[in-house]
C-alpha cells in the first residue's frame, strides 16, 4: 500500500552546491545529464581553458601553503609549471606556451599580495542550512579585513569582469552567507580577482541583498528537487532489481521535466553531442577555442 505524504511534515532539505543550482538555472537538461543519469552520458573532450584555470587555482592554493619565506612570484610560477594540466590543447607547443603564460600571470598576481597576510581559509569548504536547502561549497580564499570576512574568487577567463558580475553572482553570495555562519563573523564583501588583467571586481552586499540571493537559491532548489524526485520515482520503478543504472529511453513526460535552454553556451557544453537542440543553437568549438589567443 502506497504511503500518503503527511500534511505539515517538513520538506526534506535539498543538498546542493552553488554549481548544482546554477546548472539547473542555466540548462535543466544538462543538470539531468550531470547529476541524474547513471552512468552519465559521455562528455566531449576536455577544454584547454579549464586546464589553465585549474592549474592556476591549484598553484595559488599551494602558494599559501608554502613557508612565508618562499611565498614569492618565482615560487608561484614554479608551482604552475609543476602542476600543469596539459589536456585540451592543440599540441605540446600550445600547451607549453600557455604554461609559461599562466606562470607569468600567476607570478604577477602574487606580486600584488602581502605574503604575511595569512588568509582565514584557502580552498575552504563552507556550508549553511535553511528550511529548504543544505548548501555547501569551496571558497578559493577567505580573507579577514577588520572585523569582517571577504570572499575571494580567482578568475582566469578572457572576459574582463565588472562589479555587476560580483553583485549578481549567486555562488559568491551563498559563499558569503555560509562563510559567516561557519566562521561566526560577518561577511558581506565578495571579490572576483581577474588574473589576466590584474583587476578586481568587488561588491559589498547588505543583509537584505544576501537574503534575496539565498531566497533565490531556495526557489531554484525547489524546482530542481521536484523534477529530481519525479525522475527518481520513474527510474526506481523502471530499473531492474539490483541494477544501479538509468534505464535506456527516458520517456517524454520525464524528459519534459528537464528541458534544454538553447543558447550561445551550448557550443561549450560537455554534453553537446547528446542534445539536438544544443547542436542547432551554435557551431562546434575546438577544445582550445576558449583561450585568449
Amino acid at each position: 500500500m502506497d504511503q500518503l505524504p503527511l500534511e505539515g511534515m517538513p520538506r526534506r532539505l535539498y543538498s546542493c552546491t552553488p554549481s548544482r543550482l546554477n546548472t539547473w538555472l542555466e540548462c535543466p537538461r544538462r543538470h539531468r545529464f550531470t547529476y541524474m543519469d547513471r552512468p552519465s552520458p559521455q562528455k566531449g573532450p576536455p577544454w584547454a581553458h579549464n586546464s589553465v584555470g585549474v592549474s592556476v587555482h591549484n598553484a595559488l592554493a599551494a602558494w599559501w601553503r608554502e613557508p612565508y619565506a618562499r611565498r614569492t612570484p618565482v615560487t608561484a610560477a614554479v608551482l604552475v609549471t609543476r602542476g600543469w594540466i596539459s589536456e585540451g590543447f592543440r599540441d605540446a607547443e600550445q600547451s607549453a606556451a600557455w604554461r609559461d603564460r599562466a606562470g607569468e600571470m600567476t607570478a604577477g598576481y602574487v606580486a600584488s599580495l602581502d605574503p604575511s597576510d595569512e588568509p582565514v581559509g584557502v580552498e575552504r569548504t563552507v556550508a549553511a542550512k535553511t528550511s529548504v536547502i543544505a548548501v555547501s561549497g569551496r571558497v578559493d580564499r577567505l580573507d579577514r579585513r577588520g572585523d569582517e570576512l571577504v570572499v575571494v574568487d580567482y578568475k582566469t577567463g578572457r572576459r574582463p569582469l565588472t562589479a555587476d558580475d560580483a553583485r549578481s553572482s549567486l555562488a559568491l553570495a551563498v559563499y558569503a552567507v555560509a562563510s559567516s555562519r561557519v566562521m561566526h563573523r560577518p561577511c558581506h564583501r565578495v571579490e572576483l580577482h581577474h588574473l589576466p588583467t590584474g583587476t578586481i571586481a568587488e561588491w559589498e552586499h547588505t543583509d537584505a541583498s544576501l537574503a534575496r540571493h539565498l531566497s533565490r537559491a531556495e526557489d531554484i532548489a525547489v524546482e530542481a528537487s521536484d523534477a529530481e524526485e519525479r525522475y527518481r520515482d520513474w527510474s526506481g520503478t523502471a530499473r531492474t532489481r539490483g541494477a544501479d543504472r538509468t534505464p535506456p529511453g527516458v520517456p517524454p513526460e520525464i524528459d519534459a521535466l528537464f528541458p534544454p535552454k538553447p543558447g550561445p553556451l551550448c557550443s561549450w557544453c560537455d554534453f553537446r553531442r547528446h542534445c539536438p537542440e544544443g547542436q542547432a543553437a551554435g557551431g562546434d568549438r575546438l577544445p582550445w577555442d576558449g583561450l585568449a589567443d
